[in-house]
């Protein structure tokens, strides 16, 4: 199995983005040899979502979605090669029922079952109410985790976590200490769930390395400079983990050639 992430930034953006020199989303489903992407951010319903993928669900692919409440923000989505045998939306809170940031599918994988989720963490924001619903919600995360990992399936969270967890995960580290993203009560929660037994597989197959980096801003020369954050992450249980063949960020050659701020993590799993 195959398994990519990727925040789309918008899907119908991904989608349109320089389509006439054949990039953009469309063009890389196309042609990758995944079998399960999860996407972020598509910040589309879902009638707007299958529109925008039309392409590629008459290609074959299968797609689950869970749209937000919001018009013009949040929105996850998987999309599969495998038939879905469960769909739940929502990680068990009510309070983010309906937002459009946990996506869970169950796929009955080649070699057995496998549970994988698409999570979009929000932006937060320092000392502010934005910052609180951004903690409440990785409570809630944290939560459902532990009872996926007391399920005996295969199971992956992948996705956009907006937290980036040490210095190697980020390049001006020093600039952010007390931002949102960097700070050390997200740096100690995503610690704790590696510390309950999930696995940061593009991490362990890349240790000791600052980097690879997933997220770039679109401003000045961040990307051509390659001071990014890595806040693109796929948390395997340890039965799959265990079972890690490659990972890397699929990070374009270059600046024009991007259809979205952030690049495919993609993980090959045995």
């Amino acid at each position: 199995m195959i398994v990519s992430t990727i925040n789309v930034n918008g899907i119908r953006a991904a989608v349109k983005h320089r389509s006439a020199d054949n990039l953009g989303l469309l063009p890389w489903l196309a042609q990758t040899r995944c079998d399960v992407v999860c996407l972020q951010e598509t910040r589309a319903d879902d009638e707007q979502l299958a529109q925008a993928l039309a392409p590629a669900l008459d290609d074959c692919w299968h797609l689950a979605s869970a749209e937000p409440h919001l018009k013009g923000r949040n929105g996850v989505a998987v999309l599969s090669r495998h038939p879905f045998q469960e769909v739940r939306i929502g990680c068990g809170a009510q309070e983010f029922a309906l937002h459009g940031r946990y996506l869970e599918v169950d796929i009955d994988a080649p070699g057995g079952g496998m549970t994988v989720a698409s999570v979009y963490v929000q932006t937060g924001e320092a000392e502010t109410p934005r910052q609180l619903e951004k903690e409440r919600f990785m409570l809630a995360l944290a939560h459902r985790m532990k009872q996926l990992s007391d399920e005996p399936r295969d199971a992956v969270v992948c996705g956009d976590w907006n937290i980036a967890h040490t210095e190697n995960d980020i390049k001006a580290w020093k600039a952010n200490v007390k931002k949102s993203g960097f700070l050390p009560s997200e740096r100690q929660w995503l610690g704790e769930l590696l510390e309950a037994g999930w696995v940061d597989v593009v991490r362990h197959m890349h240790p000791d390395m600052a980097g690879p980096y997933s997220w770039w801003s679109w401003r000045g020369k961040a990307f051509d400079n390659d001071a990014g954050w890595r806040i693109d992450y796929q948390l395997a249980n340890r039965q799959l983990a265990e079972r890690t063949v490659a990972a890397r960020v699929e990070r374009p050659e270059a600046y024009a050639l991007r259809w979205s701020d952030h690049a495919p993590v993609t993980v090959e799993y045995r």
